[in-house]
């Protein structure tokens, strides 16, 4: 998914393509930039052909003590341009790494410079090559966003952990491989005059979900049924799914311009967060086909999706030696071919009719005739007209416990002939008379790894020679090479620059690929590929998306003519009343919902009067406006009345007088006079005279509203218009009040009394100042929550709703508590201890939410942690409202002087393990974990002794001292694992060894990679002990029958490539005595197959989470 445009997503969100600065809080600021003198960086070949390539290997020494902010490293070239990656070690505003690429001499280019690359940038993994992070992506360079990459690429807990493999030695590996490309000025490109088709706009990462639509869109038959469901001008498109998608489709033929998605996705029930979700696009094609095939029934279209994309196969089993069979007719709407092993289509295909022998073992029970020989397989009955190939490029790979991208080359025909060789696919039952020659419709294509990556897709939307490439909002023209050849995937060579120094080929692997195939039957392509037009669209649906259209220009045009205009907001006394104490507490008014009006900046403003006139039912003549202004704190008051002289000039004139920014609209108080509810002229205005606003406050309430307005001599005293403020209040004429002056009420609020016996001049009162006033505090009063203004107007500033979520369902609001922003770490837990009935607030931990995943923050709040309710709500430059709470079984300060250890138990003679958490305090060692562990387990006798591995990948990483102490055990990514100390080992004599055994595998493929499993474990060896005796020491001690126990190889292990012995080779010999034993050293291997269950603990050595199932909810 390729996200071109800011704010970030913390991802698990994961793919924010960004230039970094805009995603830095606040102006840009001169920055202490290291230039990584230390760090060396290597240039593999660069080729001498078009398009300029070139892969950059950045090596980062002293990784975790870099302490700078950003980090560049040295300038390398591609296609004569300088280049440097830009990386922030400590994320930028976000806990990821952030990663770009540079222009490195970006200011001293000249004006309008531009450069266009494609281009890939990954972290190395040390331990595991395969499971190195790679993001690709591209970008137009150019001076106003010089670099460009990834803000989140990866989290930075992965990459500091030594144990994931990313950092080692205290050094990291980063690659960048840069093609640069001929410069398209991307901004004014229009896809529509280019190519005569238009794109889908990205919503986070929804790019498989656009390419997906765009072949579906280009599948006319399919288009003309979405326009031909019965819809009606009452749905709204947001709630259904056939209009959403006629909407979309329609807007697809005839807009100009790139078409959003979002009614779609919200016609599914989809939520924001799933929008950043990247789904499976094989999933989303299945279930958007079932829901449609739903809402299409009862319909006129009812079953276009089985006729399009419904084909049927035969799974059979058929005895050798008794005359019997068994079949089962099976519909498909897609296929999934496999990839892995695999050269092309056919030999998917060819894997997908491979007959399996039933026998041995494995013989089938046939009814009446007991368990036979026999053969298994699939035929076909039909083929669809429209055939969708699923190629599996995601596999999970069971030895490694984890998703992989399979990254091999794979060729797909422009014809794909699936009768031939006599019809090897087709089943007896199939109608021969059907010939199944199919045409290359669209590709697919994923481009990054198994962790993310962009989707987009090759289509021929005539099957003419004509390829596109629709990417998200852009569409080119690309030709057949780009949209086959280069999709194969496998490995590209680089031409050697230096020949003549005998340099290995440098060969790259192409992670972008098809990963999905659309073929149209040549036999029904006429009826496929048909004319669609206006009349196969509802009349209403034609009404409504013209009108959309004609209100989208409607807003362009007033966008474009907006410098011919003046905005002029109107506030008045009504609008006072309707908001103070409901939408607003301070200041005066909300402008946003004031009346407002757009006049031509040359109209004078006498007649912008006659307009209020009209509109207002305000004589010219009884009309006066007070221009607004901005305060030094940061207040927006009513500031002076407008001169007559001002009148006579154009409204523009006034704007640009009243307020220098351009875009700047012009905010006006009217002010009339009210007499028995008719206008009167407003009374004349001298230097002395102030006018004031006045709010009342009920403590009993609480409340605070407006109740109007004085003019006022600066010379008298609030004593003097207290008879005035209380007719305005309704109170007796005689009531004592107290006054206030609302001042500010940013950062903090200042509301200071005011001496009713000082001149309001004394007091620096002046015009559009605001007097809070309230009866004078008596003891009923003093007993309200809030008896003062000042106190009711703190609560306002700061009050806040939480919502609080339990930590274990992180989705579910449970209760939500009106707080205050001032409250402290003890406040808040005492209140949500309260609300849950709990009796020790400290027994409660609270855990910050994550504005951008919409998760819990992975780290909670430590015990007094945070000053005040606000810091918990804060995320970078977010605030959010949701707090997730767990209830512990000790008080959280205890538990924070304490560590759990997962620790997962091997019994010595059962085939068990069993997962144990040991709390103990964190300057405990190693051997206060194994004396815990004693009194939990059960031993094989009462003197055994314990020992702790750290096991990662079914290796064995170290054996832990008994010394260690816990605090630095990291069991999330490692599993410790606890066994019994053999006997044999505790009396090992001075000519025996002590080696590792692994269980491994080889993958199938060209590089025939090492894969561990299983338990690894120790074995002590004798000297001149041969591979034979060894063997059986190793069959006995893992209870392997004989019958398996013959299908074992075994190995001696070095750097991970295998040197397979014979039994009668001296094992011995082959090992080098060391003290220290660890993952990379020589040992002994198993190869045979995996047929363990996995353990339950073995999650834990795989943190990364796999992509939820897509749901549409409508």
């Amino acid at each position: 998914m390729t996200m071109m445009t800011p704010p970030p997503v913390d991802q698990e969100d994961e793919e924010m393509l960004v230039p970094h600065s805009d995603v830095v809080d606040g102006p840009a600021q001169p920055m202490e930039v290291s230039e990584a003198e230390t760090a060396v960086s290597t240039v593999e070949n660069q080729p001498a052909e078009e398009p300029p390539t070139l892969k950059f290997t950045w090596t980062i020494p002293n990784f975790s003590r870099q302490n700078t902010r950003k980090l560049y490293s040295d300038v390398f070239v591609v296609g004569g341009y300088k280049w440097r990656i830009l990386i922030f070690p400590k994320g930028n505003n976000v806990d990821h790494l952030s990663m770009y690429l540079d222009v490195a001499d970006a200011a001293n280019l000249p004006y309008g410079w531009s450069r266009y690359a494609q281009f890939s940038l990954a972290v190395v993994n040390q331990i595991h090559t395969r499971y190195t992070i790679r993001k690709e992506t591209q970008h137009q360079f150019n001076a106003r966003e010089s670099d460009w990459g990834f803000t989140s690429f990866m989290p930075l807990s992965e990459l500091y952990d030594p144990g994931r493999g990313y950092l080692a030695n205290d050094t990291v590996y980063v690659e960048a491989e840069v093609i640069v490309r001929k410069v398209l000025d991307y901004w004014s490109y229009d896809s529509k005059k280019e190519t005569g088709f238009v794109g889908l706009k990205n919503q986070g990462a929804t790019c498989y979900m656009n390419s997906l639509l765009q072949t579906l869109y280009h599948i006319p038959y399919f288009r003309k049924a979405v326009y031909h469901m019965p819809t009606t001008e009452n749905d709204a498109p947001t709630a259904s799914i056939p209009l959403a998608l006629q909407s979309l489709f329609y807007k697809l033929q005839y807009n100009d311009t790139s078409v959003a998605t979002k009614e779609l996705t919200k016609s599914f029930g989809w939520d924001t967060y799933d929008s950043f979700m990247q789904h499976d696009v094989q999933e989303l094609n299945r279930v958007l086909c079932e829901k449609l095939e739903d809402k299409m029934k009862g319909t006129v279209v009812e079953g276009t999706i089985q006729q399009l994309f419904e084909g049927h196969h035969m799974n059979y089993i058929e005895c050798i030696n008794v005359d019997y069979k068994s079949t089962r007719k099976e519909s498909f709407y897609d296929l999934q071919l496999d990839v892995k092993g695999c050269k092309d289509v056919y030999a998917s295909f060819d894997k997908y009719v491979e007959v399996e022998r039933l026998e041995g073992d494995n013989k089938y029970h046939a009814e009446g005739h007991g368990l036979q020989d026999a053969k298994k397989g699939v035929l076909f009955i039909d083929f669809p007209p429209v055939l969708q190939l699923q190629l599996k490029r995601f596999e999970y790979d069971f030895m490694r416990d984890t998703m992989v991208k399979i990254n091999d080359r794979y060729e797909f025909p422009l014809q794909l002939d699936l009768d031939r060789e006599d019809g090897k696919y087709l089943s007896p039952d199939a109608d021969r008379s059907v010939r199944n020659l199919y045409t290359l419709h669209s590709v697919l294509v994923h481009s990054g790894g198994v962790h993310g990556g962009h989707y987009y897709a090759f289509i021929r939307p005539t099957l003419s020679d004509q390829w596109y490439k629709f990417d998200d909002e852009r569409v080119t023209k690309e030709d057949l090479k780009r949209a086959l050849d280069e999709q194969y995937g496998g490995e590209e060579e680089l031409p050697q620059t230096n020949p003549g120094f005998n340099n290995p080929p440098f060969k790259f692997t192409k992670y972008s690929n098809a990963y999905m195939l659309v073929y149209i039957r040549e036999s029904d392509k006429d009826k496929i590929i048909c004319n669609v037009d206006e009349k196969d669209i509802a009349e209403h649906l034609r009404v409504r998306l013209k009108k959309e259209q004609e209100e989208k220009e409607d807003k362009r045009k007033y966008k474009a003519q907006a410098h011919l205009f003046t905005i002029i907001k109107v506030a008045r006394d009504q609008d006072l009343r309707e908001q103070i104490g409901k939408d607003i507490y301070f200041d005066l008014v909300d402008h946003d919902k004031v009346r407002s009006f757009r006049i031509q900046k040359q109209t004078p403003f006498q007649q912008f009067k006659e307009e209020v006139a009209k509109e207002f039912g305000i004589p010219v003549q009884l009309q006066r406006f007070w221009i607004w202004a901005k305060r030094q704190n940061h207040t927006y008051r009513p500031n002076r009345p407008l001169t007559p002289q001002e009148e006579l000039q154009p409204v523009g004139q006034i704007r640009e007088a009243s307020n220098k920014a351009n875009t700047a609209e012009l905010k006006l108080f009217l002010e009339v006079e009210l007499l028995d509810e008719r206008p009167i002229p407003p009374p004349e205005k001298s230097k002395e005279d102030i006018l004031l606003f006045f709010k009342l406050y009920d403590p009993e309430k609480p409340e605070l509203r407006y109740v109007g307005r004085l003019m006022v001599k600066s010379s008298s005293k609030p004593m003097d218009i207290t008879g005035k403020l209380n007719e305005m209040a309704g109170f007796a004429p005689d009531e004592d009040l107290e006054l206030f002056e609302e001042i500010k009420f940013e950062p903090g609020v200042m509301c200071e009394h005011l001496d009713k016996k000082t001149s309001f001049r004394l007091c620096q009162i002046e015009d559009g100042d605001i007097i809070c006033f309230q009866k004078h505090l008596v003891k009923k009063e003093i007993e309200c929550r809030y008896p003062a203004v000042p106190l009711f107007l703190e609560y306002v500033q700061n009050r806040q709703l939480v919502r609080f979520r339990a930590l274990e369902k992180p989705k579910e609001d449970e209760f939500v508590l009106e707080l205050s922003k001032l409250h402290t770490y003890d406040d808040v837990v005492e209140r949500v201890a309260h609300k849950l009935g709990l009796d020790d607030p400290s027994k409660l931990r609270l855990t910050s939410h994550n504005c951008y995943s919409q998760q819990p923050k992975p780290q909670p709040i430590k015990y007094r942690g945070v000053d005040r309710l606000s810091d918990m709500l804060v995320h970078y430059n977010q605030t959010s409202d949701i707090l997730y709470y767990e209830v512990l079984d000790i008080p959280l300060p205890e538990l924070q002087g304490l560590k759990t250890l997962k620790v997962a138990f091997h019994h010595a003679t059962k085939e068990e393990v069993v997962i144990h958490n040991i709390r103990l305090p964190k300057q405990s060692t190693v051997g206060d974990v194994i004396d815990e562990l004693k009194t939990k387990v059960e031993l094989s006798h009462p003197d055994a002794e314990l020992r702790l591995l750290e096991v990662f990948y079914h290796k064995i990483y170290k054996i832990f001292p008994l010394t260690e102490r816990i605090e630095n055990i990291n069991d999330q990514y490692w599993t410790v694992r606890a066994e019994e100390i053999p006997e044999e080992e505790k009396n090992i004599g001075p000519n025996d060894r002590l080696i590792l055994v692994y269980h491994f595998a080889k993958e199938t493929g060209q590089n025939q990679q090492v894969q561990n499993f299983g338990e690894p474990f120790f074995l002590v060896i004798h000297e001149g002990e041969t591979l034979e005796e060894i063997k059986n020491r190793i069959q006995k001690k893992l209870h392997v029958s004989d019958e398996d126990f013959a299908k074992w190889k075994f190995a001696f292990m070095s750097m991970g490539r295998p040197e397979y012995l014979q039994d009668s080779d001296v094992v011995y010999n082959r090992f080098q005595r060391r003290d220290v034993y660890g993952a990379f050293e020589q040992y002994l291997g198993l190869e045979h197959t995996d047929t363990t269950p996995k353990r339950a603990y073995s999650a834990n050595q795989n943190r990364h989470t796999y992509e939820k199932p897509v749901k549409i909810y409508n």
